[in-house]
Parts: C-alpha cells; sequence; structure tokens
C-alpha cells in the first residue's frame, strides 16, 4: 500500500456523493413511512387500491399489503442507520432499495404515478450510496 492518496473520485464528486448520501438516508426514512402506510390502508381495505388493467403480479391486495408493511420497516431502520453514519447501513440501504425498486414496478398497476416517483428515487438513493467512497476511506 502506498501513501499516495487516491485519485478516483473528485472532490466535487465525493463532496455530491457524500451531500447525496444524507439526501439518500432522509428520502429511506421518509419512503418508507410511506410504505407503511400504503401497507396499513392495504391490509386494513382492500377497496382502497383497484387494479389497472391485466398485470402478470397479481397478488391479493392483503398480501400486497404485509409486502410493504414489512419492507417499508426495514427501510425506514436501513436509513436511520445511513443518517448515523453506519458502514452496515448502507449495505443494508443498498439491497433493501434494490428490493424497493423491484416491488414497485411490480406496484405499478395499482399506484402507477406514485410506483414511478419511487422507483425513480430508488436509482438515485443506490447511485448516491454505491458512489460515497470518503464514507468509506474514512472507516
Amino acid at each position: 500500500m502506498s501513501s499516495t492518496p487516491s485519485t478516483t473520485p473528485s472532490s466535487t464528486s465525493s463532496g455530491w456523493a457524500a451531500g447525496g448520501t444524507m439526501f439518500a438516508g432522509v428520502v429511506m426514512v421518509v419512503t418508507g413511512i410511506f410504505g407503511i402506510i400504503e401497507g396499513i390502508v392495504a391490509i386494513a381495505n382492500d377497496e382502497v387500491y383497484q387494479r389497472i388493467g391485466a398485470y402478470t403480479f397479481k397478488f391479493d391486495l392483503t398480501a400486497w399489503g404485509w409486502i410493504h408493511l414489512v419492507v417499508g420497516i426495514l427501510v425506514v431502520a436501513a436509513g436511520a442507520a445511513i443518517l448515523k453514519g453506519w458502514e452496515a447501513g448502507r449495505y443494508a440501504g443498498i439491497a433493501l432499495t434494490s428490493l424497493y425498486v423491484i416491488l414497485h414496478f411490480m406496484w405499478l398497476p395499482y399506484q402507477p404515478l406514485w410506483s414511478i416517483i419511487a422507483i425513480g428515487l430508488g436509482v438515485f438513493v443506490i447511485w448516491a450510496l454505491c458512489t460515497d467512497v470518503s464514507r468509506t476511506a474514512k472507516h
């Protein structure tokens, strides 16, 4: 190992990534809370969400409710860990946000607009958590 500084990220890009990581943690907490609310609503009342058209992923809305509830709780926990600066939170955040994006793709027929927004936010969160090398260099 040499003591020369790494030239991979520029200070501008790592600054964006560090700020993006903080934003990613906040987005994960907020979207996780939305997921919890979606889950509770789907469990409590199957008639709130109506499927638009035929779709391959035809789960019962109660099953979707439990999926959103559990994933929402896990996403909130990972987002809180990221905000605390825990390295394990970043890895959990990448994995859970990937799952979150896939689930919202499958959830498209029930909430098309929110699912598209959630997928876009999820892609940003994954990018921010993967590119912030300034935090990994400290630990």
